[in-house]
């Protein structure tokens, strides 16, 4: 029996725990049995000070008020209509902070799936570059428009069907270690783009890239944004 050991559910609050044992034994939120509230409650506080855990203030607070309810519905009552009763009820107070305790309770749940789900996306801040080309002086958007009829006119539509290459992210796996190892271990991402450098094949290898790099089989590093991005082996 050493290894017999007994846990304790912990609360934030004396809510929690009356709503706790309400929930428990599916007890009417509106109507309730004060008395056999108020005795989990203390069957509760008595067995965190069996087990040397030290009561909070709040939670021996509340104990008293269940008591004072408890005390108020025992003692006899006139005989009153029921609207007035309802607005003397004891439990009445006790009932509107558990009302609200659980409309909060909810609110935070939800808002915890937010944040678990916002968690998942990682938000880059803007950034600013410098201008790598400078801008043609004296252009006017007449000249862009000439321009732009000269190439038109003496463009000759030529059209070709091409059957699609199939390439998958495997193939591509292949491709960027094999790359790596008769390079020296050392290749420059564009230079993996040896099939037919369609749009296909520039996905293919992408999505190779972070697959090897999640399989620790290679490094990248990059100098500045937009720069070429070098891969390296790891054996």
């Amino acid at each position: 029996m050493s290894g017999y050991t007994i846990k304790l559910e912990t609360f934030e609050g004396p809510l929690a725990l009356l709503m706790h044992l309400i929930e428990k034994h599916q007890i009417d939120i509106y109507n309730i049995p004060i008395a056999e509230v108020t005795g989990q409650y203390l069957k509760y506080l008595a067995a965190m000070e069996e087990f040397n855990i030290e009561v909070a203030s709040e939670f021996l607070l509340m104990a008293a008020t269940l008591l004072q309810i408890k005390s108020r519905m025992l003692l006899p009552r006139p005989v009153i209509s029921e609207a007035v009763a309802d607005e003397i009820d004891p439990r009445q107070e006790l009932v509107e902070r558990l009302i609200e305790y659980r409309r909060f309770k909810q609110i935070s749940e939800v808002l915890g799936q937010f944040s678990s789900e916002r968690d998942k996306y990682f938000t880059r801040l803007p950034q600013e570059f410098a201008q790598q080309f400078s801008l043609p002086e004296g252009l006017s958007l007449d000249d862009l428009l000439k321009a732009f009829a000269a190439l038109w006119e003496s463009a000759v539509p030529d059209f070709a069907v091409i059957a699609p290459e199939e390439i998958s992210v495997r193939d591509k796996m292949h491709d960027i270690i094999t790359l790596l190892r008769s390079n020296n271990g050392q290749l420059e991402f564009g230079k993996t783009l040896i099939r037919n450098g369609s749009r296909t094949e520039a996905i293919a290898a992408f999505l190779a890239l972070l697959e090897l790099i999640r399989l620790k089989r290679i490094n990248i590093y990059q100098e500045q944004p937009f720069a070429p991005i070098h891969l390296t082996l790891k054996e």
